[in-house]
């Protein structure tokens, strides 16, 4: 026997002897001590339960049925005080006037912030058609969601692959598909529609990432097809029949193509840049007879020289990692802001991993090499699509772990001794949100703060005329 005190009722208890089911989970989990409230869900019956929240010496109760809605006010004040400490979420349920106590939840408040927004695409799961979409941010510290771009402004095309130069809204770029065509750059408090396609260029630029002076913006352009399997535990396979990279420069308006990382007999993409801006990183693999090859495709990942004055590309290329002599295939490599470790997706082979279930991401270390599995993170379905927060102290990512078929947005911890924490979902006000919501998630970028430029500036330059860029061989 145990006693409950409480704002409302003093009361006797008995222990249950078990937890109870809860959606999402948070127990185990680290979390930001400013992250909105993680709101969950009872499953079972709707009994009545009492809910309390522990951390040092303060804590707070909350009577509620299945759906445990946290008050914000509170939860801040919490988790702001305990920094660094466990936070315990005790749960009682009360049924024909007796309680039970059931195990606590633990969760740990790490000291370091987590950057108070993120930003991603909604769209439906399937990648052979679309409908409504846009690109989003959400407040991490609430539970506010704006559009940053939707199409329902521009005749229904596709747009993605948003990108942002160290996390900064005000450096940011995505791309326009089908009518529309374009990249849309915002930068220095301009917002200008570019061509990336040029005559050199198998297509528009794809996969961005901004160099750390935020002067040049290395892309992949891909010649991207799809085909459907009828039996295979993996749905989609999208693979590349042709892809290159390209530099493009943001103050001398021109492409740069170098055939060290433009080469017609090899498939390069996913460019990266280390934070001191003097290396290329990217992946790799030898072209191939697609699709009939598709299965042993398998991309390595690369390492070149680069001039950040005059934009050049070294002549050598050095190998990072060999993932085909694991028979893998390495996509997405993201370096953490203090360049000491890298975050990449293996998969069996191929280049597009969200499709894959097998794929897991790995941390490799830049100083040894090592490279292990993070098994924290993993899941039996694919996690992809990271990026790390400004202060590399959380990753956020895709994980279809809950049903196989929708993404959503986890977010894990990595502490001081290089290891990351199990992640949490991220939290929504109504916890029943992910069961209801027909979208995925996709490409979840963190951002120091909100994106300020206005949708209405984003729909007019949208539906400008492009500037026609050209292009420079080094």
């Amino acid at each position: 026997m145990g006693v409950i005190f409480s704002c409302t009722r003093i009361s006797e208890y008995s222990p249950a002897g078990k937890s109870l089911q809860v959606f999402p989970d948070f127990s185990g989990t680290t979390v930001p001590y400013n992250i909105a409230p993680l709101n969950f869900y009872i499953h079972g019956d709707t009994g009545r339960y009492l809910v309390r929240f522990i951390a040092g010496a303060d804590s707070f109760d909350i009577h509620r049925r299945n759906k445990v809605m946290i008050p914000q006010r509170k939860w801040k004040r919490l988790l702001n005080n305990h920094k660094g400490e466990n936070l315990t979420i005790r749960l009682f349920s009360e049924k024909n006037k007796k309680w039970l106590k059931y195990q606590d939840m633990t969760i740990l408040i790490a000291a370091e912030p987590v950057d108070p927004y993120i930003a991603y695409r909604l769209i439906e799961p399937g990648y052979e058609f679309w409908g409504e979409m846009g690109i989003y941010q959400r407040h991490l510290e609430s539970f506010e969601e704006t559009p940053v771009m939707v199409n329902t402004l521009t005749d229904g095309n596709c747009m993605n692959c948003h990108s942002f130069h160290k996390n900064n809204p005000e450096k940011m770029l995505f791309h326009m598909r089908a009518k529309h065509a374009g990249t849309i750059v915002v930068k220095d408090g301009e917002v200008k529609k570019i061509d990336t396609k040029t005559p050199d260029n198998v297509s528009a630029g794809v996969y961005p990432r901004w160099h750390p002076n935020g002067r040049f913006i290395a892309f992949s352009v891909n010649q991207t097809s799809q085909a459907f399997h009828t039996v295979h535990e993996n749905l989609i396979e999208v693979y590349d029949r042709e892809s290159d990279i390209i530099i493009y420069d943001t103050e001398k308006e021109v492409i740069y193509i170098s055939p060290v990382i433009h080469s017609a007999d090899r498939f390069e993409t996913y460019p990266e840049w280390s934070p001191d801006g003097k290396s290329l990183f990217f992946c790799s693999a030898g072209a191939k007879d697609m699709p009939q090859e598709y299965q042993s495709l398998k991309y390595d990942l690369f390492r070149v020289d680069f001039d950040p004055q005059t934009g050049k590309i070294g002549n050598k290329i050095d190998t990072t990692l060999l993932a085909s002599s694991m028979g893998k295939s390495v996509a997405h490599p993201r370096i953490s802001p203090d360049g000491k470790q890298m975050v990449i997706c293996l998969s069996n082979f191929g280049t597009f991993p969200i499709w894959h279930k097998e794929n897991d991401l790995y941390l490799l270390d830049m100083q040894t090499h090592e490279l292990n599995p993070i098994t924290e993170v993993n899941s039996t379905e694919s996690d992809s699509y990271h990026s790390w927060s400004t202060n590399g102290n959380w990753m956020v990512f895709g994980s279809r772990r809950i049903d196989g078929l929708y993404t959503r947005p986890y977010i894990a911890y990595f502490d001081s001794n290089g290891k990351f924490h199990p992640p949490f979902l991220l939290p929504q006000k109504d916890p029943l949100w992910y069961d209801e919501s027909m979208k995925s998630y996709n490409i979840p970028e963190f951002i120091s703060g909100k994106i300020k430029t206005s949708i209405r500036t984003f729909e007019r330059v949208s539906k400008g005329n492009a500037k026609i860029l050209k292009s420079l061989s080094l």
